[in-house]
C-alpha cells in the first residue's frame, strides 16, 4: 500500500496511481499524473502537466515540471511525459516542452539522471539513458536509448546524440554524435567507438571490425564528410555501420563531430 506523509501537498486534481508514496513536505501539481508505485522522496516537486510512469522515484529537492527557462515562453499548454521506473534524484530539474518547440519534453524508460542535473524544454531522451551529476542536457535536443552523459558536460541546444553513445566527462558537445560514438575532452572530439557498451550489448568482432572501418573511411576518405556517409550507408553489410549512416544523413541543425 502506499502512504502519503500529512506534511504532503497533494493539489486537487492530481491523479496518483496505486501504491504511490509521498514524503514528508513533497508538492505534487494539479495536473500531475503519477503512475503505480512512484515515490516522491521528503521536498520533491513535481508540478506543471507532467506524467510520470509507473515505478519510478522522484528525491529530495528535485523539480520536475517547472516551466521552460526560455524566454519566448508565455504560458503555453505544454508538458513533459517520464517513462517508467526513472530515477530522478536530487536536485535535478526537468522543463515542460515549449510551443516552439513541439510543447513535450520527453523522457523515456529506465532513466537515471544523477544529482544536480537539468533537462531543458523539449528535449526527448530515449530508454536507459544516464545524465551523470551536475550535467545540462539543452533544450532540443535528442538522446537516443543507451547513452551515457559523463559529469559536468553540457549538451548544446538542438544537439542529436546517436545510441549507445558515451560522452566523457567535462565535455561540451556543440555537434551532433553519430551512434556508438566516444566522445572526450573539453571541447568534445570523436575519438573512437564506445567499445565497452559495443560488448555490454552483445557486439561480435565481426560488427566491431566492421564499426572501426568505416569510422576510419569517414575520417580519411575521398570527398566530403556527407560524401563518404553516402557511400558506406549504400555499400554497407553491417546493420549497425547502416544505423550509423542513416544518422548522419538524416534531418539535423547542427554538424558532426567528426572522427579524429
Amino acid at each position: 500500500m502506499g502512504a502519503i506523509h500529512p506534511s504532503a501537498v497533494i493539489e486537487d486534481g492530481a491523479v496518483l496511481g496505486q501504491g504511490c508514496r509521498i514524503g514528508a513536505f513533497a508538492y505534487v501539481g494539479p495536473q500531475v499524473v503519477l503512475g503505480d508505485n512512484v515515490e516522491l522522496k521528503p521536498y520533491a516537486m513535481v508540478t506543471g502537466r507532467t506524467e510520470i510512469g509507473a515505478e519510478s522515484t522522484v528525491f529530495s529537492f528535485a523539480v520536475v515540471g517547472e516551466i521552460p527557462q526560455d524566454l519566448k515562453f508565455s504560458g503555453e499548454d505544454t508538458r513533459l511525459e517520464i517513462g517508467a521506473r526513472a530515477r530522478i534524484r536530487e536536485h535535478v530539474t526537468v522543463n515542460t516542452g515549449t510551443e516552439g518547440g513541439g510543447g513535450l519534453t520527453k523522457i523515456g524508460d529506465d532513466v537515471l539522471l544523477m544529482a544536480g542535473c537539468h533537462v531543458a524544454h523539449d528535449a526527448h531522451l530515449g530508454d536507459r539513458v544516464i545524465i551523470v551529476n551536475n550535467s545540462a542536457v539543452a533544450g532540443h535536443c535528442i538522446i537516443e536509448d543507451d547513452v551515457i552523459v559523463g559529469g559536468l558536460c553540457g549538451i548544446h541546444q538542438f544537439v542529436r546524440i546517436g545510441r549507445g553513445a558515451i560522452i566523457g566527462a567535462l565535455s561540451m558537445v556543440t555537434k551532433d554524435v553519430i551512434p556508438y560514438g566516444l566522445v572526450q575532452a573539453p571541447r568534445a572530439e570523436l575519438d573512437g567507438l564506445n567499445l565497452v557498451g559495443l560488448k555490454r550489448r552483445g557486439a561480435d568482432r565481426a560488427e566491431i571490425a566492421a564499426l572501426r572501418a568505416a569510422l576510419e573511411e569517414l575520417r580519411s576518405g575521398e570527398g566530403t564528410f556527407m560524401e563518404r556517409a553516402a557511400r558506406l550507408e549504400t555499400g554497407a553489410d553491417a546493420e549497425k555501420v547502416k544505423e550509423i549512416m542513416a544518422f548522419i544523413l538524416g534531418d539535423s541543425d547542427r554538424s558532426f563531430l567528426t572522427p579524429r
